[in-house]
């Protein structure tokens, strides 16, 4: 064991497919980790759940491991951040779940989400909220268990049932049951919080028919909310200091704590986050608008965002659904095996598409195959498509939100992939700055805990902290690309009833 007399912060990731956990230096470095898998459930067609206690078995194990290479007693303070929009519930005297958690992934809710729509609500959820009607988010969720699982719902009225997100559980978990709360970028992602007020909103809640008692209370992003219980986490008595939703949590990993900031995480999905300050900024083409932090005086700072679902997790599905890779890392060399894809292109709508067509009834499509496709071409073509995915919602930032960016800091696991970060550049054409840290989730949610607790004085002291692993320039783009894209993204629309 390494022994650390300065603080360490301890930093959960909970990820979609597994968690990680930091240990995090006063020089910002990833001193020790720790990760654990779990297992991805598909019960039906467009459905993916989460078992609950296997989340905290993993998030026990991953701590355990990442803590044993330091001295416990240095560990300062506890952040967390998470897969979003997630939907779990728990029994609040014994913690168990109530069911497995229904996944930010799962479009079960299309067709709820279109008989909103109808019914002419969705005006109000957008000016409260930012967000879209959409399956995406954590109420309609809620509504399906409402009216499918009646037994259980009526122990959410009851008051014996919490609803949350994952944070929420793994507070509740780390605190033996005393505290049911979330952060403001968490609470701005389930379709209930009125971002403009900052505070769950009572219309929405009762539109939804989700009782109020039954949600976490809203904290701050940073500063000493909880205090986590060592019989139930790892012998660690520590404040939990530091809470955000995973993609404002990689904004402020990559130290986006002003006006103008931007960050785009290459993930199972992919997300690029524009700080806006203390403006929320409408979005009506398909960008969202979202809390980026909320500071301990109660003040929001906003972003803008645009959520693509599918990206690394179409790796994923090379390696586990086709079987042409046996690693994800190994689709870089496959796809570097050619000139270019070969006019084929892979529209990765394999849980509908995002920003910025917003379309839960897309699939996906694969397209310009002839007898001389290889897996290669595939490989090639699944990597334009991530490029072109965040090409989309680049130029829709700039043309509606008037953001026009000068360069795009990376990070996630994708963003390891040079052939990748080369053709994002080549798309954006502008310099693709990647994060020597990868894992920004984690090391954005160990800053949000280190300022909490007074580790760094400020938001600038981090903002020296942040390192390059590599500057890409622009090269030539192919000028017949992007447009072939578009026209398959729209031939993969309104498939699924």
């Amino acid at each position: 064991m390494t022994v650390q007399t300065s603080p360490l912060i301890l930093a959960v990731d909970a990820g979609t497919t597994g968690i990680t956990a930091l240990i995090v230096n006063q020089d910002a470095e990833v001193i020790a980790t720790g990760y654990r898998e779990f297992t991805q459930h598909f019960p039906a067609d467009g459905r993916v759940e989460h078992d609950l206690g296997e989340m905290w078995f993993a998030t026990l194990a991953a701590t355990d491991e990442a803590i044993a290479h330091v001295d416990r007693s240095a560990i300062a303070a506890v952040g967390i951040t998470n897969q979003r929009e997630t939907l779990c519930l728990w029994d609040r005297e014994t913690l168990g779940a109530s069911r497995r958690a229904i996944v930010w992934q799962d479009r079960r809710t299309a067709g709820l989400c279109q008989s909103l729509r109808e019914a002419g609500h969705e005006q109000l959820i957008n000016e409260r909220t930012g967000l879209r009607l959409d399956p995406y988010f954590s109420a309609t969720k809620a509504m399906w268990v409402r009216n499918h699982e009646p037994h259980l719902w009526a122990q959410v009225e009851e008051g014996r049932v919490a609803i949350g997100t994952v944070d929420s559980f793994l507070i509740a978990r780390m605190t033996r049951g005393l505290e049911h709360i979330t952060d403001a970028t968490n609470a701005s992602r389930t379709l209930l919080y009125d971002i403009h007020e900052g505070a769950w909103s009572s219309q929405l809640c009762d539109l939804f028919g989700i009782p109020m008692a039954a949600l976490p209370s809203v904290v701050p992003s940073y500063g000493p909310v909880a205090m986590t219980d060592p019989s139930v986490f790892c012998g660690l008595e520590v404040p939990i200091a530091g809470i955000a939703g995973d993609q404002q949590a990689a904004l402020a990993g990559q130290a986006g704590f002003t006006e103008g900031s931007a960050k785009c995480t290459y993930g199972t999905g992919s997300f690029l986050l524009v700080h806006t300050g203390e403006s929320a900024v409408r979005s009506n083409q398909g960008l969202l608008t979202t809390v980026a932090l909320q500071h301990p005086d109660g003040r929001l700072d906003y972003a803008l965002e645009g959520a693509i679902f599918v990206t690394g997790s179409a790796v994923q599905w090379l390696r586990d659904g086709l079987k042409i890779i046996d690693a994800a890392p190994d689709v870089e060399q496959l796809a570097r095996s050619v000139e270019d894809s070969g006019g084929v292109v892979f529209v990765p709508a394999l849980t509908g598409l995002g920003a910025p067509d917003w379309d839960p009834t897309a699939r996906g499509l694969i397209i310009g195959i002839t007898r001389g496709t290889t897996d290669a071409h595939l490989a090639r073509a699944t990597l334009d498509a991530i490029a072109f995915e965040v090409r989309d919602v680049v130029q829709l930032m700039a043309t509606e939100g008037g953001v026009h960016l000068q360069s795009l800091a990376i990070d996630g696991g994708g963003a390891v992939n040079d052939l990748l970060c080369q053709l994002q550049a080549n798309e954006l054409q502008i310099p693709v700055d990647r994060s020597a840290q990868l894992q920004t989730t984690g090391l954005g949610a160990a800053f949000l805990a280190g300022l909490g607790v007074g580790m760094w004085a400020s938001f600038a002291d981090l903002a020296d902290t942040r390192r390059s692993s590599g500057l890409f320039e622009p090269l030539e783009r192919d000028p017949n690309g992007y447009g072939r894209w578009r026209k398959a993204v729209e031939r993969c629309k309104d498939w699924s009833d």
